[in-house]
């Protein structure tokens, strides 16, 4: 594996409690949202998690890249992360959709 390159686990050995405690965190869940909000479907990471130290940022994304729940790859000088909603939904169908749809409902409360 090159140096800027990061393991991702394979869709079919992604762990539900892995994903569950990755989506568990209000931060993480937010980043989750905006990557599945759109508009792009990869962005820079620098444009990720709003005004959260760059540390706490690096966390949240390895956090959340070691769960399954996004890659995040070398591109260039920057590093774009996308959300794997194909590889959620094939091992875990609805989770994802649920998920937004619960933190959706609970937000405009």
């Amino acid at each position: 594996m090159a140096e800027r390159e990061l393991a991702h686990p394979e869709a079919a050995n992604l762990v539900l409690t892995d994903v569950l405690f990755a989506l568990s965190d209000p931060s993480r869940l937010a980043i989750v949202r905006q990557l599945a909000d759109g508009p792009m479907e990869t962005v820079g990471c620098q444009t990720l998690g709003g005004e959260i130290p760059k540390s706490t940022r690096s966390h949240y994304l390895k956090t959340l890249r070691e769960a399954g729940i996004i890659r995040n790859v070398a591109h260039g000088r920057e590093r774009l992360v996308s959300l794997r909603r194909d590889d959620l939904d094939d091992r875990f169908p609805g989770l994802l959709a649920s998920v937004l749809a619960v933190e959706a409902t609970a937000s405009t409360r």
